[in-house]
């Protein structure tokens, strides 16, 4: 729907309410309103909940926020969020009243995404960040709400929210837990072995030292980490021997190898047998 500007004791608000397509639920977070408001003398949200999640940006101001027992000044260019069923409170300061950008978001992956930006229940503001093209971005966000954008434009402008709100905030959620690093990096070598990667493409992926990371791997999955990704191109390439017409350099091609001589050394070397005689079994006896 269009953008309402509404104006109570407490602030100046223009705000967009969405409902999301079919589309954005099936996605992992899906915006739900984004607003901006100018408090006036008085305003003070809360004690309360909320169902949502949000992320709220001061462009200008002061003032105080509480959440989950912390207290928290409020400045200009500062990051709070609110986390559902977590009671919260804020409110300006008589002398230097608020200016605020307000997203609101849902999705089984929202929380995921403001941890990504430094933003958890245990922390849940930010001061001193390099937030303008965040603010910029929101500012945009809301005057295309104006124009009832599609589902898919409402989904681009809040991914671009959520990837600048990670880049304001160097160093927040990059390094994941060991476990988690060492699924993601088994994960992109699945999605990608094909495709001409590296160990330390794969170790650079996840942010973590190349040698560490072929330790780890090792220890984990009980193969090295190139190891791994020629076993599945081999693998790959034997169920395509059996179950296409490929020619041999096709197939080589097909599973990241660059050329016919390395694929069919490589073949044998692990396999045992060559390409050819791979595919002459498979199609059993004449």
């Amino acid at each position: 729907m269009p953008v309402t500007k509404r104006e109570d004791h407490q602030e100046k608000l223009e705000i967009a309410f969405f409902t999301p397509s079919g589309y954005e639920l099936a996605s992992p977070a899906w915006p739900i309103r984004i607003g901006r408001n100018r408090t006036k003398e008085g305003y003070r949200i809360g004690p309360r909940t909320t169902p949502f999640h949000y992320l709220i940006a001061v462009a200008e101001g002061e003032g105080e926020f509480l959440q989950g027992g912390g207290r928290y000044r409020l400045g200009p260019g500062d990051l709070f969020a609110l986390f559902p069923e977590t009671i919260h409170e804020y409110y300006a300061s008589p002398d230097n009243r608020l200016q605020q950008l307000i997203l609101a978001f849902d999705g089984p992956e929202a929380a995921a995404l403001l941890e990504r930006g430094g933003l958890t229940p245990e922390r849940p503001h930010r001061s001193g960040l390099s937030a303008g093209e965040l603010m910029r971005c929101l500012d945009r966000f809301l005057e295309e709400a104006d124009g009832e954008p599609s589902d898919l434009a409402r989904l681009a402008r809040f991914h671009e929210a959520m990837a600048l709100l990670a880049e304001a905030s160097p160093g927040a959620g990059r390094r994941p837990a060991e476990e988690g690093w060492l699924r993601q990096a088994r994960d992109y070598i699945d999605l990608h072995y094909a495709g001409g990667i590296t160990v330390s493409g794969a170790a650079d992926h996840v942010g973590i030292d190349r040698t560490h990371f072929s330790k780890r791997f090792r220890e984990a999955y009980g193969v090295t980490p190139i190891r791994y990704i020629q076993g599945l191109k081999l693998a790959e390439a034997e169920r395509l021997l059996g179950h296409t017409s490929l020619t041999l350099s096709e197939i080589a091609y097909s599973v990241g190898y660059p050329d016919l001589f390395s694929f069919s050394k490589a073949f044998k070397k692990h396999k045992g047998r060559s390409p050819s005689e791979c595919r002459s079994k498979a199609a059993g006896p004449d």
